[in-house]
């Protein structure tokens, strides 16, 4: 898959002609991002006739903090796209820094095995890396006999007795033709406004999508010449911020000179307290001690500022289904259309890759949906649970401060830290106070 042009990844993309209106296929994809092209990529590569639908048209841009974790790469790999993205300009992770409150640092090494391996991760724009996935899902699933769209919004999910036989798209944008195709299986990732998720959750089940305590507000800059992100190896930084907390302010650099600078915060957090995260980064820049000088020479990409929004997989209170219903219907979600992204990171493109991977192995084994929520939440649901209780720790100040401060000056935890990036095990030891207080105190 490899290209002579250095940026590629800023071309249109072929993806052959429109399917005959009333067309059937094995399965339906909306959705062309990470957990699309996951689902679709390795549906096609066990031989199923696959419409891949995209709203937008590459090349492309997708809101995102850019940071691609070593969870990404087992699958980047097996969609046949690892050494590609290796051979374009990205930032290697070798690290996490983390600063709290009232000033002090810790840095978190990512496991030396997996840096060594090139599988610690990665941080690189998503118009980038978004590319290389579609570019060559779209070959994988074209050649096995399927096709692709771009340009085309769905505009609504055909239903029969409340099951989901097809979708109705407007191609070409608002005065478009309206077309429709059929299937029995057809899988949501089109994100946290996917309308074969609103058709599900809201349509059918009549139950509630968006929960703002579940969700999380996004605003995202690039910038050039950030003093401390030069090169292309090194740590992405995330900084409880006095001002910022309950929410992070972070710098993930994303190629030599380049930085993806942002913050995040839950939203009824947000609400309660009137704030507004593009007026909270600028003060930050511009005002704060730790950060102002960083910036002094550095330069805004100009209309790289942008918001969205984040459906965190945090568990619900009293849900039947958790995080919320993710199937059923003929219908599967994966990625932010399930509302898999981790609370505490803000991570999502790992959990929208292994869940695109899971919905087509059900789909390919003929597996009842039910089974597809249910095992999704067996592999995701202690990692999101601890998540959620870590980024409930991270809105008491005090407490940011005291860790923080204990983590600089013992290497034990900054170890400890380090396994829980690669450790379910270690992470809920986080959550043992027999565990913590000998940690800690000791």
């Amino acid at each position: 898959m490899a290209d002579s042009n250095a940026d590629f990844w800023t071309h249109p993309i072929e993806t052959g002609e429109v399917p005959e209106n009333g067309s059937n296929f094995d399965a339906i994809v909306v959705g062309g991002g990470p957990g699309g092209s996951s689902a679709a990529g390795y549906l096609a590569m066990e031989g199923k006739k696959v419409l891949l639908i995209e709203k937008d048209v590459w090349p492309r841009d997708k809101i995102c903090g850019d940071a691609v974790g070593g969870k990404s790469l087992s699958h980047v790999k097996a969609l046949g796209v690892k050494q590609t993205l290796e051979s374009t300009p990205h930032f290697r992770v070798t690290g996490i820094k983390f600063s709290s409150p009232n000033g002090k640092e810790v840095r978190v090494a990512l496991p030396e095995e997996d840096v060594q391996k090139l599988e610690a991760g990665y941080s690189l724009p998503r118009q980038q890396f978004d590319y290389l996935l579609f570019k060559n899902t779209q070959e994988l699933v074209r050649k096995a006999g399927g096709a692709v769209i771009q340009g085309a919004e769905v505009r609504d999910v055909i239903l029969e007795d409340k099951l989901a036989k097809g979708v109705e798209v407007r191609i070409g944008g608002r005065k478009g033709e309206m077309v429709s195709f059929f299937s029995d299986e057809i899988i949501g990732a089109a994100g946290y406004r996917c309308p074969v998720a609103k058709t599900l959750v809201e349509t059918i089940h009549d139950e509630k999508m968006l929960d703002r305590r579940h969700y999380c507000g996004g605003y995202r800059e690039y910038w050039e010449n950030v003093k401390g992100c030069e090169g292309n190896v090194g740590d992405i930084e995330i900084h409880f911020v006095d001002t910022v907390v309950p929410g992070y302010f972070w710098l993930f650099p994303v190629s030599k000179n380049i930085t993806n600078v942002g913050i995040g915060m839950v939203m009824s957090l947000m609400d309660k307290q009137g704030k507004k995260l593009k007026a909270l980064q600028k003060d930050v820049i511009q005002n704060h001690p730790n950060f102002a000088h960083r910036f002094e020479n550095a330069k805004f990409v100009e209309g790289s500022g942008k918001g969205w929004q984040l459906p965190f997989g945090s568990p619900r209170k009293k849900a039947d289904m958790q995080p919320r219903r993710m199937a059923g219907n003929n219908i599967r979600l994966v990625g932010d259309a399930a509302s898999l992204v981790d609370p505490f990171s803000g991570e999502g493109i790992g959990n929208a890759l292994l869940s695109g991977k899971l919905a087509s192995d059900h789909i390919i084994q003929g597996k009842p949906y039910q089974d597809y929520q249910k095992e999704i939440w067996e592999i995701l649901g202690p990692e999101l649970t601890n998540s959620l209780r870590m980024q409930n720790m991270s809105r008491k100040k005090w407490l940011i401060n005291w860790f923080v401060g204990k983590a600089g000056k013992k290497p034990e935890i900054q170890e400890m830290m380090t396994e829980m990036i690669a450790s379910k095990e270690t992470q809920e030891n986080l959550h043992s106070p027999i565990f913590m207080l000998k940690t800690l105190l000791f």
